[in-house]
């Protein structure tokens, strides 16, 4: 059942001399529940843009964009909020984590804005989801203890917290090694084939867009389908495998 559908979607910004510019021309995309999707495509590509328009934290100027069978279009900033908080996780390419903070502390702060149950147990929560990604003996080590892998790996655990039903991204093993590049991808799969969880990378590398379901290229804006001649390395990798 498809859960993201972006139909037309534009987005174009206006310039201080009168002039418009178009980012995101005449997008359609759709991404069905526990379905991994690459978009690959050079710096200033539309890349971000487009993650920031799925993720709620932008609105599209032309097109239609449902979440699972929602128009967001005439949704109120604070719905819009609160929609996204409940929907989306978010993995940077920069890990974004709270220096003075512990891993637990990095990983349960989504949870200070929850309700219920999610706010006493905030800190059980994050201990726990620490432990599935492997670092159940840094709980209480800082940021700055950690490698860039295990960073990642912090980053990793605060955007699942929540138990979103989408997790975005953006450039995800851009600031690590090949080999740790490729651990983040592991658990990042293995968390939309344990969760059910729709995942939606934004990528330059064609080996990390190869593991994905589906591929798309975002070239100036414009959005095209991707298919395995496009991407050697999917049949290569899937036959290794």
């Amino acid at each position: 059942m498809t859960f993201i559908s972006l139909a037309g979607i534009g987005h174009s910004v206006r310039l201080p001399d009168g002039s418009q510019l178009d980012i995101l021309t005449d997008i359609n995309l759709e991404a069905e529940r526990g379905e991994h999707i690459a978009v690959v495509g050079r710096s200033g590509s539309g890349k971000s843009t487009l993650l920031n328009l799925i993720g709620l934290l932008d609105s599209p100027t032309a097109g239609v964009y449902e979440l699972d069978g929602r128009a967001t279009d005439a949704l109120s900033a604070r719905a819009r909020a609160r929609l996204r908080g409940a929907t989306f996780g978010f993995v940077f390419q920069q890990f974004n984590l709270l220096p003075r903070r512990s891993a637990t502390e990095n990983v349960a702060a989504p949870l200070l804005y929850a309700s219920g149950r999610q706010v006493w147990g905030r800190r059980a929560a994050a201990r726990e989801m620490l432990d599935r990604v492997g670092l159940g003996e840094r709980l209480d080590y800082l940021p700055e203890r950690l490698s860039g892998g295990e960073q990642q790996r912090v980053a990793i655990a605060r955007s699942m917290v929540r138990n979103p039903t989408v997790l975005l991204a953006d450039e995800p093993t851009g600031a690590l090694d090949v080999d740790t590049g490729s651990t983040v991808m592991d658990m990042l799969q293995e968390v939309v084939h344990q969760f059910e969880t729709t995942l939606v990378t934004i990528t330059h590398d064609l080996s990390v867009a190869a593991r994905a379901d589906r591929q798309f290229r975002l070239d100036h804006g414009v959005l095209s389908g991707l298919s395995a001649a496009d991407l050697p390395s999917v049949t290569a990798q899937r036959s290794a495998s």
